[in-house]
Formats: C-alpha cells, structure tokens, sequence
C-alpha cells in the first residue's frame, strides 16, 4: 500500500515533469499552455495528493481558465536593487513561513507600469516564491490572490538569458481556494496590483 508520503513524493514528481515540459517545449506557446492545463486537471481529478477532497473530485469537470494571452508572457531581468526585508506569514498548521524579498520584477499591463517584488522561501532547501493578488481578485480570480512561481513545489517558469520567464497564463490557484482543509501563505500588500491579469486560473466553483 502506498503511503501518504510516497503519494505526495509521486504527486510533485508529476508537478515537476508538467513545468520541465512547458520549459523544454517547441509547441506554440497557446498549444503548450492547453497541454499543460489538461494534464494538470487530470491530476486534480484522479490523483490521491490532489487539492481537491474525494467528494468534490466526484463531480469535478476541469479548472476555469482565461483563454491564453501572449500578451502576458515577459522575459525579465530580476533588479535586486531592492530592501532585502523579511517577512513572515503564519500558517495554522505550519507554523511561521519567512520569506525574503530579494530582488523586484518590472513590467507594463498596457500603459501601467507595474512592479512585484520577488521572495525567497527561507529555511532548508528555499526556493523562489512570486505570489500576487490583482483586480480580478474576488471577482474573477480567487480573492486570496494567486501564485505563478513557487520553485520549492516546482512551479518553475524557467528563464531565457538569465532572466525570468514571467507567464502570467500560468498563474494558478493556492491549495486553499479550494477547500478550508488547506492554509496557504497569500501575497503580501506590496504584490497587490493595481491593475487587472485577465489570465491563467480563474474561481474555482465547488
């Protein structure tokens, strides 16, 4: 019998192999994203670490995504000319997650310009760590904000000439939109746009 342990070893696996393919694709960016989707809502809805409860996996149907936009897809250099503060978030059961800024993203959504600042998850192992929450937020989108980078579960976009690829089309639920059976660290107030990201995962509706 497997045990609970192995399961989530096997479930970030997956997770891992989903990122490295968008990341080594030659597919167009539309056609990797809808790959990348499908393979992700099939592991919500059949495998034993997913988000989702076994009654809600019953009825489950596939994630509520935007259409892909190139649009929100940057390649951009990390300006770490930046306050290299600390912040920490508790959790209810994990305790107290510090998280390091260390450098900030530049970037426009039309004629705004607009700046995340970019974390590192201390503690053993770290790991890059780029939540945000967005206009959509409440409405469209979970109200809690959203992720598009968290290296230590695998959540890696990649970079191109030592820069970060920045593809809001992949910014994705936290576990605890789903269910109240997950405590999620959410995006700090700095990472709060004033601007909307029309793209990636939408509400989830139970």
């Amino acid at each position: 019998m497997v045990t609970t342990y192995e399961a989530l070893a096997d479930y970030r696996r997956r997770v891992a192999a989903l990122y490295a393919d968008v990341r080594h694709s030659t597919l167009e960016l539309a056609e990797t994203c809808r790959r990348f989707r499908q393979e992700r809502d099939e592991l919500f809805r059949t495998h034993p670490q997913s988000a989702l409860s076994e009654e809600q996996k019953t009825a489950f149907t596939g994630l509520n995504y935007y259409p892909y936009d190139p649009v929100f897809r940057f390649v951009l250099p990390v300006d770490t000319n930046v306050e290299p503060s600390i912040q920490d978030i508790p959790l209810q059961d994990d305790g107290v997650v510090h998280i390091k800024r260390f450098g900030k993203i530049h970037f426009r959504v039309g004629d705004e310009p607009v700046s995340l600042s970019v974390y590192w998850i201390l503690g053993y192992g770290g790991g890059i760590f780029l939540p945000f929450h967005d206009l959509t937020s409440g409405h469209e989108t979970y109200g809690g904000g959203r992720y598009l980078l968290d290296t230590i579960k695998h959540a890696d976009l990649g970079e191109q000439d030592g820069k970060l690829v920045i593809d809001f089309n992949y910014a994705y639920n936290p576990s605890c939109a789903y269910n109240a059976r997950w405590h999620c660290p959410l995006a700090p107030r700095e990472n709060w746009l004033p601007v909307a990201l029309p793209v990636g995962e939408q509400r989830y509706d139970c």
